[in-house]
């Protein structure tokens, strides 16, 4: 065998090895990370004489409501937090008990897992946005918070004008949100959980009523909160 040949065997064998380890260092912790939606436009930069591109997603708008305990909130007090939201009236006689005690369960699975862990659970906000907020009340809203046993330091029920809470879930969440006065609430409901990440970028949507799809926003909120960390640079010594 003369040594050109020799030669190429050799890079035959030792490339696709040393592109395999290299591949499989980095793709160690990758995971499926959830995806963006709705992006706003396109920024073109020139950096170093190449241009480049970006896409700037859209960017949850800013709503102020009352929670439960009669607080005047908004999403600004909300920085740095991912958040999960959904829609839901006290007199729902169908599924947002059902909703309410799905959120539940993560508020209370969140809690015992970072517990354990030792984590600060603070990076989550869960919302409840009420779709009949001309009679659900704070002290209303209060009464079904106690009942569910939600926390208000980590899940507000929202009450305010009409107006402003369904343009938001329409024109911000990009939500269809019936209305009880108008619709037979037996049959058409939401029972959509969004999901938000630090930036207020929209990251999910998920089935309330469906515990496969409840299992995968847990995960997501997780790799939601590891996502700057991930961006950090990495060496491969």
């Amino acid at each position: 065998m003369n040594r050109n040949a020799f030669l190429a065997i050799c890079l035959g064998i030792v490339v696709p090895v040393v592109c395999y380890l290299v591949v499989r260092y980095y793709s160690q912790d990758v995971v499926a990370m959830p995806r963006r939606f709705y992006p706003d436009t396109i920024e073109t930069k020139i950096q170093n004489g190449k241009e480049t591109s970006d896409t700037v997603w859209h960017h949850v708008k800013n709503i102020t409501l009352t929670n439960q305990l009669g607080q005047q909130v908004s999403l600004d007090d909300l920085k740095g937090k991912v958040i999960i939201a959904d829609f839901f009236f006290t007199s729902c006689p169908t599924i947002c008990p059902t909703l309410t005690r799905n959120m539940k369960k993560l508020q209370d699975g969140l809690k015992i897992r970072t517990e354990v862990k030792n984590i600060d659970t603070t990076f989550v906000q869960f919302l409840s946005f009420t779709v009949n907020p001309e009679r659900d009340s704070a002290p209303l809203l209060k009464k079904y918070a106690d009942r569910y046993g939600v926390n208000p330091d980590v899940w507000w029920l929202l009450t305010g004008s009409k107006k402003d809470i369904y343009n938001f879930a329409l024109e911000e969440l990009k939500m269809g949100v019936p209305d009880p006065e108008t619709v037979d609430t037996n049959f058409i409901h939401t029972t959509k959980f969004v999901l938000l990440d630090k930036d207020r970028v929209v990251r999910g949507y998920y089935d309330g009523a469906d515990s496969l799809s409840l299992d995968q926003l847990a995960r997501d909120i997780v790799f939601i909160n590891m996502e700057k960390d991930r961006k950090k640079k990495r060496s491969f010594f």
